[in-house]
């Protein structure tokens, strides 16, 4: 599920040009990517490079990828890319969410590209020199995200900042080590993160004996039920709400609430699973929910070393 879904409904629903999207995902579904391009040409002569056309264009570059055409999927990225640098002369990148989704989509495939041709250390370097240029955008999750899946595992766990939080207090990370520690990541508009909590509850109850820490931070999107804005106290109230309702099986769990600890751990997903070893470095990163079978897995490995 990714991030700030409320954004993509808004203008998808309310945004006229905003259907070049989903006219150009509908498209590249079925592979007709000859169909796709000239969807876009079309719209590009009707009606300019807008942060529409610049989304849409991103997903043939996404495409491209998935389909291991690596070289045509680097063409697209790089060309969205220039194209979004072309916008920002003119405007900021997070005045709408089109143009921010279309770069950080084109970066992160320009990275994946490089990663999948074997230069692992290009593509770091590429998401480290972007995340500098981009530190203070909406876009730094994405691109911390990938640079954790190339670079986290092994790394010592960045910190977490849990001077507000729901439930316990949290432990430091540094006072955690000796026991291996799941991070929980999760947003209280998410339905993956509500299918997921039951497993986490169940595993920590397994787990307990073993020492298992479960830690499940969180953050303020602005909005609480139904996407309606909300001051930060009656947000965090309904976090709590929505803790009670969904997460019944972790209400003994700590719940950190930062913006900052979901942007150090890359968090453009929701759930991201991270497992700490007994150490305090990460042996697991996962954007995405995990069935029961496959954290256990995953926990059974980091326990048996």
């Amino acid at each position: 599920m990714r991030l700030l879904p409320v954004w993509i409904c808004l203008f998808v629903t309310t945004t006229a040009h905003a259907s070049i999207i989903d006219e150009v995902r509908i498209t590249l579904e079925s592979r007709a990517f000859q169909q796709a391009d000239t969807e876009l040409a079309t719209y590009r002569a009707q009606r300019g490079v807008t942060p529409e056309y610049l989304e849409a264009h991103s997903w043939m570059g996404r495409m491209y990828l998935k389909n291991n055409d690596l070289d045509r999927a680097n063409t697209y990225a790089h060309q969205t890319e220039q194209l979004a640098i072309q916008q920002l002369k003119t405007r900021s990148l997070d005045a709408e969410p089109h143009l921010p989704t279309a770069l950080g989509a084109a970066i992160e495939v320009e990275a994946q590209v490089l990663s999948a041709k074997g230069a692992t250390a290009q593509a770091i370097a590429l998401l480290r020199k972007d995340l500098l240029t981009y530190h203070n955008t909406s876009i730094r999750p994405r691109l911390q995200k990938n640079l954790n899946l190339l670079a986290l595992v092994g790394k010592p766990a960045p910190p977490l900042q849990a001077a507000e939080y729901l439930g316990p207090k949290p432990q430091t990370l540094a006072q955690l080590k000796g026991s291996p520690v799941l991070l929980f990541f999760w947003a209280h508009w998410c339905l993956d993160c509500k299918g997921e909590a039951p497993i986490i509850g169940r595993l920590h109850a397994e787990y307990a004996s073993k020492g298992l820490a479960v830690v499940a931070p969180t953050q303020r999107y602005g909005y609480a039920a139904g996407g309606e804005p909300s001051s930060p106290a009656d947000e965090l109230a309904y976090i709590q709400r929505t803790r009670e309702s969904y997460y019944t099986a972790l209400l003994d769990v700590p719940a950190p609430v930062s913006q900052e600890n979901l942007s150090i751990y890359g968090v453009s997903t929701t759930p991201t699973l991270v497992l700490l070893d007994r150490t305090g470095k990460v042996a697991f990163y996962h954007p995405g929910a995990l069935s029961y079978e496959e954290l256990k897995g995953a926990l059974d490995r980091v326990m048996s070393r």
